[in-house]
């Protein structure tokens, strides 16, 4: 997984960065796994613009992913390692020992004719699934579940990974990618090792065209509005436009915004670091 610079023959190639893809083992998705992906431009119900920023883009399908990893005992081969447009980080399509296929999310080292398996009891090797009880302190996890049965809901991105510090009965204590601690149940699931496409942040897009490619349209810096549009904006020349603030007013770089009271504060054993 590792990524190519361009030779500088054109500005957009200049400081191009993407990835080599040489990971990708098949071009063409597994159709049953497909779901149409409809684009909303950043519009509501009645068409009205409640997003910026946001329209146009390539078609794109969804990949229905498996974060739930519910087929336990059954083992699965990995059939191939595939792009997926809608997120960061590669996926892998497992066909089960029943013929089911599902996608999953791919774990970095995973390769094409590996054998994987979820389920309680299954050993703790990269690309299987079982509970937090059950995997040794120390190792790295990713697609982590906040509530059992629910499915992964944390570390999914390229490259990203929480490490099991340690267990206090009935929950286990981890590390999570913002380097926040938190406790989890025991009884939750997380998949063995680190999101693949790890170099996904040494990427650079080179080109303002490559993010309308994504469907992200430009964006207008607070300062350069009227004040009546920006909190920022405004003054004479070029003003720095105050303390920095969303465009509703609400403190921007540092000024914490999570609620007090919320209920989940009490998993939180350590905030992340600035």
């Amino acid at each position: 997984m590792a990524v190519r610079n361009f030779k500088p023959v054109t500005p957009g190639q200049r400081e191009k960065v993407i990835s080599t893809f040489e990971e990708i083992t098949r071009s063409v998705p597994e159709k049953s796994l497909l779901k149409p992906l409809k684009k909303s431009g950043g519009r509501n119900n009645s068409g009205r613009m409640t997003m910026r920023y946001m329209g146009g883009g390539h078609k794109q399908m969804y990949r229905v992913i498996d974060f739930k990893r519910d087929k336990d005992g059954i083992p699965a081969k990995v059939s191939s390692i595939e792009y997926d447009p809608n997120r960061t980080a590669r996926i892998a399509l497992l066909v089960y020992a029943d013929g089911e296929k599902r996608y999953i999310l791919a774990p970095n080292g995973v390769k094409a004719g590996q054998q994987v398996v979820s389920g309680s009891g299954v050993a703790p090797e990269i690309g299987n699934c079982l509970p937090l009880g059950e995997i040794p302190l120390g190792t790295v996890v990713h697609n982590i579940e906040l509530r059992p049965g629910q499915g992964g809901a944390m570390a999914r991105s390229a490259g990203s990974y929480a490490q099991l510090v340690s267990r206090e009965g009935r929950y286990a204590i981890l590390k999570m990618p913002s380097s926040e601690i938190r406790l989890i149940l025991t009884t939750c699931r997380a998949t063995v090792g680190s999101v693949s496409n790890s170099d996904h942040g040494l990427e650079s897009d080179g080109k303002a065209g490559r993010k309308r490619w994504m469907g992200r349209r430009p964006r207008t810096r607070g300062v350069v509005m009227n004040p009546v549009d920006h909190p920022m904006g405004g003054g004479e020349g070029r003003s720095s436009g105050g303390h920095p603030r969303s465009r509703k007013g609400l403190l921007a770089k540092g000024y914490k915004t999570r609620r007090s009271k919320k209920a989940s504060s009490k998993f939180i054993l350590e905030r992340r670091k600035k």
